[in-house]
């Protein structure tokens, strides 16, 4: 099937569906009729989307974890520690590598030797692996809805399984999901694949059932400018709307600079649905995602809450509609369930002392706002302009010219020419553009905030900046130890 942004039809879809399935002997499992009648029966505070809608009369953040662990009886019971203790709104399945990559057979040894160990040998629950039966007892084990989070490539035998058994929502993109997590799978194969993970949501949609989808938006989550993330998520989102999918949730990844970051949520949530309306998307609801700190974490734990809650502020002053939270030992491995559980209580407490708290709407995020925006805009047209209107087409074009290029990515079909660095506030800046499409104007907007930067500590506008920007979060002590240095100088 040639590359198009064109929803694809139910013969089309269904004739798919029989070589996905087959892939592994689970997809046996998964009957899109008795599917249907299940779906329809789910009660609502179990469905994603349906909690989403109400959100929105909500004046606090919802909170969701990360977690998934290799059995079904531990995962069942670290979903609901974190339920219970935790007090999660929405809860996760993260995805073990394994499955990630369709290595079914290696997930299917981790299982055996997680069970023999009795601890987990994979890092997330292979959803493939355990079938629908397992992910049901799962979800019914559970009082709130539950979403699949990976970072698959090719998502479409999970999102046939996790939907089957109930779980109503799925993070992800063709674009999301592959840049930032692989090396040589090709973006318009990626972009196909989850074309049909959207065209799946669509058509049970068209069946009355509300199934939520969430472009993954950090990225890379390493010095990521909000302009590249947010364009990706906004086609992603385009390119889901055209597939049926009806209920969306943009995200956005914390950078650190309260205004950028609050900025960056409400430019994201206006430039989406203008865009989605714009296309002749006009049923489509969007909800935003914060999540929480994505690069290095420092190591001690007192330094690590104050990030965290740092996040949990950051997400309350934006009016996001959900966070994503973190732990205090991201920097050891993953984290024990009681971690887990005690991030989602700390940023629980600062959005619940926030509620109905929001940024006022100055000059200076007004600005920044706008800035993002105009960035955006420049961007997309150009997306437009290759595609030849297509935006799919677009989107492949984009990844060659180097238009779309992503931070640190360790894809081959991203350039790797841009560089990013901090400016004197915090905000990340684009040190070198690539062949990214921005006026002159832009270009030199961001020159002058990090020229003030160098300037205020003494130093070139170079490379330099951004290596120490991707370590300052992480490696607090060596901050500490600077500002101690200025002030035993003798400085005021």
């Amino acid at each position: 099937m040639k590359l198009r942004n064109r929803r694809i039809s139910e013969e089309e879809f269904l004739a798919m569906r029989e070589e996905v399935l087959s892939s592994w002997p689970t997809g046996k499992e998964v009957d899109l009729d008795e599917a249907v009648e299940y779906l329809k029966k789910l009660p609502d505070h179990r469905n994603f989307a349906k909690k989403l809608y109400k959100a929105r009369n909500l004046e606090r953040v919802l909170i969701q974890p990360r977690a998934g662990v290799a059995t079904e009886k531990e995962h069942i019971k670290l979903l609901r520690y974190l339920e219970k203790v935790g007090g999660a709104d929405f809860l996760p399945t993260t995805i073990d590598s394994y499955t990630r990559q369709a290595r079914y057979a290696e997930a299917e040894i981790g299982i055996r030797e997680s069970v023999a160990s009795g601890k987990s040998m994979l890092n997330g629950f292979p959803v493939v692996n355990h079938g629908v039966a397992s992910c049901r007892r799962v979800a019914e084990s559970l009082n709130v809805p539950l979403q699949a989070r990976h970072g698959t490539p090719d998502g479409r035998l999970v999102a046939e399984i996790i939907h089957a058994a109930g779980w109503t929502s799925n993070e992800g993109g063709g674009i999301s999901y592959n840049i930032p997590y692989a090396k040589s799978v090709p973006l318009e194969e990626t972009i196909k694949y989850w074309q049909y993970c959207d065209r799946l949501v669509g058509y049970y949609e068209e069946r009355g059932i509300s199934i939520n989808r969430e472009p993954f938006g950090p990225l890379t989550g390493t010095l990521v400018p909000p302009s590249i993330s947010n364009t990706v998520a906004i086609i992603e989102s385009l390119l889901a709307a055209e597939q049926g999918v009806k209920n969306l949730t943009v995200g956005y990844g914390q950078l650190g600079n309260v205004i950028q970051d609050v900025a960056a949520v409400r430019a994201l949530r206006e430039q989406c649905n203008y865009y989605l309306k714009a296309y002749g998307y006009n049923d489509v609801y969007v909800s935003t995602v914060f999540h929480q700190w994505m690069g290095g974490f420092p190591k001690d734990e007192t330094e690590a809450f104050g990030l965290i809650s740092m996040g949990a502020t950051t997400a309350a002053l934006a009016g996001a509609t959900k966070m994503i939270t973190k732990t205090t030992h991201e920097s050891i491995g993953i984290p024990t369930m009681r971690a887990n559980a005690k991030g989602l209580k700390a940023s629980k407490e600062v959005v619940m002392l926030l509620r109905g708290q929001k940024y006022a709407t100055g000059i200076k995020l007004r600005k920044e706002i706008e800035q993002i925006k105009s960035e955006v805009d420049l961007i997309i047209d150009k997306i437009m302009e290759l595609g030849n209107g297509d935006l799919a087409v677009g989107t492949v074009e984009a990844f060659k010219a180097g238009v779309i290029d992503i931070p640190f990515a360790p894809s081959v079909f991203n350039a790797g020419k841009i560089l990013t660095a901090r400016d004197v506030e915090g905000a990340v800046r684009i040190l070198e553009f690539g062949n990214i499409p921005f006026s002159e104007e832009v270009k030199s907007f961001h020159f002058r905030r990090l020229k003030e930067r160098a300037d205020n500590e003494g130093r070139k506008v170079d490379f330099n900046m951004t290596i120490d920007d991707v370590y300052s979060i992480s490696d607090m002590k060596s901050i500490i130890k600077t500002e101690n240095d200025w002030w035993q100088n003798g400085n005021n």
